[in-house]
């Protein structure tokens, strides 16, 4: 198990700086997640942590070396990309044993770490097949099982889901998790799927997209994942995180006391929400935040907007009501039981509860909280 330390680290290609002054600690044994939307760089920070790309400017150490200038075969690491890159014409033994023989280490060592590695993957019953007579997670399996026979210091995962379907990247997410406890092994792990960072990770490292566009550089956020979800730290974390993503609604604050804000809507509704304000004054431009999970159908007077239903989403457990507005761009969306009995073209109200608000300013920086995540209300599904 080897910690990873990153500090001040840019990487630029020609005139394009991809990454910006990224300073990142990942502990020993940490399963994290690099996650963003396309282009944000993800996995050219991988890539800078393996050894493929230059570091610009900067520090990469992985326990104690500084790697800045050592080639990815004297890193310690192993890497599992999007493709399986399997030799058709090899078995499923030869192709995780390949490395190995490459760097001439003893038949009966490669023979042991083969079968141990099969073992964990739950491969030993097709170590004489061919990768063609094998489904697309048990090749991906393969490729796992490829770095494990290294026994590398730290694995490195590019995207290895996104060639699976549905069923298979659950299965294989589960496999990726299990193996991660049982190995007890630092990973690294890049995803643009932010329900596999949420499942997955110990840490999230949220990464904004193209160069970077707020002040802390090309980092978003960087936190346990329900702390990235109870509290994002700006209006680009709050929207990535959660699926739907968080509501927002444009509002002006009008009074503030003892952490509460008192605030109003674009219809001339008043809200109030659990944060502390401090420094913004009397009419301050907002953006006030809310998740579909936390809205509840119902309700009149302060606290609650009224829209049109403009249409649905059943998912047999939920049902997602997508809402027209007054004054928000977009749509509200609210999650309410599968088996709902909102009719397109309904108008409805929905309550917007002080525990459950987030509040963002005119620059998309978040204001504080005051109460802590345990205290959010649960949804109320009607």
């Amino acid at each position: 198990m080897t910690a990873i330390r990153m500090r001040n680290v840019y990487k630029t290609f020609k005139d394009v700086r991809v990454i910006e002054r990224v300073n990142l600690d990942i502990d020993d044994g940490e399963f994290c997640v690099f996650v963003g939307p396309s282009g944000c760089g993800k996995s050219t920070l991988l890539r800078l942590v393996a050894g493929l790309e230059d570091i610009t400017a900067g520090d990469m150490h992985i326990g104690d070396k500084r790697v800045n200038d050592l080639p990815p075969s004297e890193r310690g690491v192993a890497m599992v990309f999007q493709s399986y890159a399997l030799y058709p014409h090899m078995s499923i033994y030869d192709n995780m044993a390949f490395g190995l023989k490459l760097a001439k280490t003893d038949t009966s060592t490669i023979d042991e770490r083969v079968r141990k590695a099969a073992d964990i993957l739950q491969l030993g019953h097709l170590l004489d097949r061919l990768p063609k007579e094998l489904s697309g997670g048990q090749r991906q399996r393969v490729a796992i099982g490829r770095a494990i026979v290294r026994d590398p210091d730290v694995f490195l995962f590019d995207e290895p889901l996104s060639n699976l379907d549905a069923a298979l990247r659950v299965q294989t997410r589960i496999e990726i998790s299990k193996l991660h406890h049982d190995l007890h092994a630092s990973m690294v792990y890049v995803t643009h799927d932010q329900v596999e960072a949420m499942t997955l990770a110990d840490k999230i490292v949220l990464l904004n997209a193209g160069k970077a566009v707020i002040e802390e550089g090309s980092v978003a956020q960087v936190g346990p994942p329900l702390d990235l979800y109870h509290y994002p730290q700006n209006l680009f974390v709050a929207g990535f995180i959660g699926s739907p993503k968080m509501n927002f609604l444009p509002c002006k604050l009008e009074s503030a006391d003892n952490g509460l804000a008192q605030l109003r809507l674009p219809d001339n509704g008043q809200l109030s929400a659990k944060v502390d304000v401090d420094g913004a004054g009397a009419g301050s431009k907002m953006t006030l935040g809310v998740r579909p999970e936390h809205l509840t159908l119902g309700g009149e007077g302060p606290g609650t907007v009224t829209g049109k239903v403009l249409y649905l989403e059943h998912l047999g457990e939920a049902s997602f009501i997508y809402l027209d507005v007054e004054g928000v761009e977009g749509h509200v969306v609210v999650r309410q039981q599968g088996d709902t009995a909102v009719k397109h073209g309904e108008t409805l109200s929905v309550t917007l509860l002080p525990q459950n608000c987030h509040l963002f300013n005119e620059a998309g920086k978040a204001f504080k909280r005051t109460i802590d995540s345990t205290a959010e209300t649960q949804p109320v599904f009607n």
